[in-house]
C-alpha cells in the first residue's frame, strides 16, 4: 500500500539518521561509496528530454510546494502522456507493426530505494502511474503485457483507445511503403511517414536533496509487437541513487540496454565526475558496444541517444551523440531549453 504521510515522514527520518550514522563510520561500505555533497545551491532542480519543457515547470512548482520528487516528475510526464498531439508517448503514440499502441515506463524513488515498471501495456494512457502502482502495491518491479493491463484495471485505471486518427493514418502510410508488390497502394512519399524512438525522461532533486527518476514511452514506431526498449528497464532507461543523483535516456533503447547507461552515468557521478562529463563518458561506452551495422565508415553512430542527469547538489546536464540536441531544465533560473553537450558535430552525421 502507499505510505501515509506519517509513515513516509518516519521513514525519511530513519533514512536521514542512518545516513548520518554511515558518515560517522568511514569504514562502512555505503559511506565509502557516497560522494561528499557540499552544496544544495541549485535545488530543487528538474531535468528532462526536450519534450518535457512543460513538465519540468510543473514538477518544479510541485517541488517548491514540498511535494515528493516522484509525484512531481510523474505529474510532469503525464502532460506528454495525455497529449494526443505528442505521438511519442501515451495517448496518440505511434503504434507497433500491427497498429496497436504498446507503452513502457519505469520509475525509481530515491528516499525509499524502490522502483516499478510496466512494459507492452495497452489501453492505459499513463504507464508512468501504473509503474508507480507496481512500486506502491506490490513487491515486484516489472509487470508486462496483458497482465500489466489487468493489474491496472484492477486498481481502477480507465481503459481507452490510444490510437488517435493522426497516428492511425501514419501507420497506414508506413504499411503502404513496406513492399511495392503487396496489395496496398504504394503512392506514399516515405518522407511523409513519421518515425521516431520518442520518449520522455525526467529526473528531479528536491531542496532537501531527495531524488527520483521516470521514463515513459510508446517505444520504437512500428516495432515488432512485444518489443521492449530501455525505458522500462531500471538501470538503462532511468536510474536513481539518493546518495548521488539520477539519470535517464531517450533514443534507440537497444543500444542503451547493453551499456546499462543510466546506472553507469550515476556511477560515474559517484566517482566525482561532473554530470555532463559523465553523460559523455556513457555515450562513449555505448559507442564502444555498438554493432558494426550501426556505425558509419568512420565509426560514428547511425542512431540517436541522449542522456539527462541531475546531481544531488542540483547540477544538471544533457549530452547526445550529435550537435543540436536540447534538453529541458527547471531550477532557480526558471524552466528553459539548454543545448546538450555532444561528441560529434552535425556535419559529421552519417547520411
Amino acid at each position: 500500500m502507499s505510505p501515509t504521510r506519517r509513515t513516509f515522514l518516519g521513514t525519511t527520518a530513519s533514512t536521514l539518521a542512518a545516513a548520518a550514522a554511515a558518515l560517522a563510520r568511514p569504514t562502512d561500505a555505503a559511506a565509502a561509496l557516497a560522494p561528499a555533497i557540499t552544496t544544495g545551491k541549485g535545488r530543487p532542480a528538474v531535468v528532462a528530454s526536450e519534450n518535457g519543457l512543460r513538465g519540468v515547470a510543473k514538477a518544479r512548482e510541485m517541488l517548491l510546494a514540498g511535494r515528493d520528487p516522484l509525484d512531481a516528475i510523474i505529474a510532469g510526464v503525464n502532460i506528454q502522456e495525455l497529449d494526443p498531439e505528442d505521438n511519442s508517448v501515451g495517448l496518440g503514440g505511434l503504434p507497433n507493426a500491427e497498429g496497436v499502441v504498446q507503452l513502457d515506463a519505469s520509475v525509481m524513488h530515491g528516499p525509499s530505494r524502490r522502483a516499478g515498471a510496466v512494459a507492452c501495456l495497452e489501453d492505459i494512457a499513463t504507464p508512468s502511474l501504473v509503474a508507480k502502482a507496481v512500486m506502491d502495491h506490490t513487491h515486484h518491479v516489472l509487470l508486462v503485457g496483458r497482465d500489466a493491463r489487468r493489474f491496472a484495471l484492477d486498481l481502477g485505471f480507465t481503459p481507452q483507445n490510444l490510437l488517435t486518427e493522426a497516428s492511425r493514418q501514419a501507420w497506414l502510410r508506413w504499411r503502404a511503403t513496406l513492399n511495392p508488390r503487396d496489395a496496398w497502394r504504394d503512392d506514399v512519399d516515405p518522407r511523409a511517414v513519421p518515425f521516431r524512438t520518442g520518449t520522455i525522461n525526467m529526473n528531479a532533486v528536491t531542496a532537501a536533496g531527495d531524488l527520483a527518476s521516470c521514463t515513459t514511452t510508446s517505444g520504437l514506431a512500428y516495432k515488432v509487437p512485444g518489443r521492449v526498449g530501455d525505458s522500462p528497464i531500471v538501470g538503462a532507461g532511468q536510474y536513481c541513487d539518493n546518495t548521488v543523483g539520477a539519470a535517464g535516456a531517450t533514443g534507440l533503447g537497444e543500444t542503451n540496454i547493453k551499456a546499462c547507461g543510466a546506472m553507469l552515468l550515476v556511477e560515474f557521478m559517484r566517482q566525482g565526475t561532473d554530470p555532463q562529463a559523465a553523460a559523455l563518458k556513457v555515450l562513449e561506452r555505448v559507442l564502444s558496444l555498438a554493432e558494426p551495422r550501426q556505425l558509419d565508415a568512420r565509426g560514428r553512430p547511425r542512431f540517436d541517444l541522449t542522456f539527462y542527469a541531475v546531481h544531488k547538489d542540483g547540477r544538471t546536464a544533457g549530452a547526445s551523440f550529435y550537435e543540436g540536441a536540447q534538453y529541458a531544465v527547471a531550477d532557480d533560473a526558471g524552466p528553459r531549453l539548454e543545448p546538450a553537450a555532444y561528441l560529434f558535430r552535425r556535419g559529421e552525421r552519417p547520411a
